[in-house]
């Protein structure tokens, strides 16, 4: 792709749970009960509130030994990973349309007691400065046998202390001298059982899924086992993945010209595909696999913003080019209960900035949205509404981007997996392939609709968009210009059949 530089320097009725999986020690793990779309009390005052839940400020730090005491605690030194103040990301997030944002600092050797004493003022301080801009307290989580995961703690008067335990605990970067024995997967399920009996129980992310992977088709650091393992052990904790990663500036230099060796995501082995980890831009692989077990393992999208491009870095500011949009209210208990249930889109550079998808059995009135579950009668038709708004205004580049076409992708729902280190759903397909000739568009907002006939067996339902021809994403060559490749997805909406 042609690469296009224009930046300027300067988003109650409960219904039937879904069994998930089978727990390890027997029995069946189901969802949480959600509301459907039709509940009014549930559904009053929500909208599109785009956010980013991993985000590092200076308080990620770099750590230096002592010449002369080599055993004493490394030192940590402010501003040598993430570079800027809390305040400031928070200011650069409002100014990108952000309402939500986590700080989400790298841990390291006694890390707990920095967050504790420092990070966790200056984040006062920043929720007082940016008040149009609701902030969590979490940090990226050292995860004990894989990589990195967004901790995001609710907003209590307990936050601190929350983070402080969880931390001291279980991160597996945090002892000094460094515990093997905390970085084993049984660790990591130790933390999530701790995790899921808090008071409130704050949501795990698995952050870059596949960034130590060494191919794409093979796994690294995170596996599916791992991942069907947390999501057995504390399913309203360990919530999904990151399905695009941060990173994504690497291409640019601070002039805003091209750095032809720059790798989306630093994917150095396993490339991005579309701007999206494999684990979830490959169709009928992961992601689809879990979605075809009935699981809520929802996806997000994020900068992990370090250091700006403009900075010399390779990372974006919080929104400038990644969001993540959640149906809520604008307070932070409702944004966490968004994530946790799955009201979520994602989307890269500005490409669409409201998401609706719907699903209702033929000529009923109720219906299911993003996130939910729609009950059915065996043989019905379910008739699916999709309506977006593609924005005339610019994005970050000075360019206002358009859809070139929207994907209705179907599974079925099988059950749980006998191997769980499956990756594929088979069954999984793009049913329906929207263009310009087959929506409605009514200014900026596009309308699309599709029946899925005679409905038999469980199913779920997602929707996907691009602004390129690609018929699916290609794996990202180096040096591509992140804004001429964009990509939006929902997370699913699931339907049950019943006699």
């Amino acid at each position: 792709m042609t690469p296009r530089f224009r930046f300027l320097f300067l988003s109650a009725i409960t219904i039937p749970t879904v069994a998930t999986a089978h727990g390890r020690h027997g029995g069946l793990v189901k969802a949480p009960p959600r509301a459907t779309a039709s509940d009014a009390a549930a559904t009053a005052g929500r909208s599109w509130l785009a956010g980013d839940h991993h985000i590092h400020s200076r308080f990620s730090a770099g750590y230096e030994v002592d010449p002369a005491d080599p055993a004493a605690p490394p030192v940590p030194q402010l501003g040598k990973d993430g570079r800027y103040p809390i305040p400031t990301n928070a200011e650069r997030a409002r100014f990108h349309g952000l309402r939500w944002i986590s700080t989400t600092d790298h841990g390291g050797p006694l890390h707990a007691k920095l967050n504790y004493e420092q990070t966790y003022p200056e984040l006062l301080r920043s929720r007082a400065a940016v008040p149009e801009v609701l902030q969590f307290y979490g940090m990226e989580f050292d995860t004990p046998a894989g990589d990195h995961s967004s901790l995001i703690v609710p907003h209590t008067s307990a936050e601190r202390d929350q983070l402080l335990d969880i931390e001291s605990r279980f991160s597996k970067r945090e002892a000094w001298p460094l515990d093997p024995a905390r970085d084993v997967e049984p660790r990591m399920i130790e933390a999530l059982r701790h995790m899921r009996a808090q008071s409130s129980p704050p949501v795990v992310i698995a952050n870059h899924p596949s960034r130590s992977a060494p191919a794409i088709g093979v796994y690294g650091q995170y596996t599916p086992s791992e991942f069907r393992n947390w999501n057995d052990i504390a399913p309203n904790v360990a919530i999904g993945m990151e399905g695009a990663p941060g990173h994504q500036a690497t291409s640019l230099k601070p002039d805003g010209t091209s750095k032809a060796d720059g790798v989306r995501g630093y994917y150095g082995n396993a490339p991005t595909i579309g701007g999206f980890d494999q684990m979830t831009a490959r169709l009928g692989r992961f992601w689809d696999s879990m979605l075809g077990e009935g699981r809520r393992w929802w996806i997000t999208s994020t900068s992990d913003s370090h250091v700006n491009w403009r900075d010399g870095g390779g990372d974006f500011w919080a929104g400038e080019y990644s969001k993540t949009y959640v149906h809520a209210r604008p307070d932070h208990a409702d944004i966490l209960a968004g994530l946790r249930d799955g009201r979520v889109f994602v989307t890269t550079g500005d490409l669409v900035s409201e998401l609706d998808v719907t699903a209702r059995a033929a000529g009923a009135p109720s219906h299911a949205a993003i996130g939910g579950t729609l009950t059915v009668r065996t043989g019905r038709d379910v008739e699916v509404k999709i309506h977006l708004r593609d924005p005339a205004g610019a994005n970050a580049t000075g360019y206002s981007s358009d859809v070139r076409r929207v994907d209705l992708i179907v599974g079925d729902i099988t059950g749980p997996a006998t191997d769980r280190t499956v990756d594929r759903n088979p069954s999984t397909r793009a049913v329906k392939r929207f263009a310009a000739g087959g929506w409605k568009r009514d200014g900026e907002y596009l309308t699309m609709t599709h029946r899925l006939r005679r409905v038999r067996t469980p199913l779920y339902l997602r929707v996907r968009g691009t602004s390129t021809s690609e018929l699916e994403p290609t794996p990202d060559p180096r040096g591509e210009d992140p804004w001429s490749d964009l990509w939006f997805y929902s997370n699913p909406i699931f339907v049950i059949t019943a006699k």
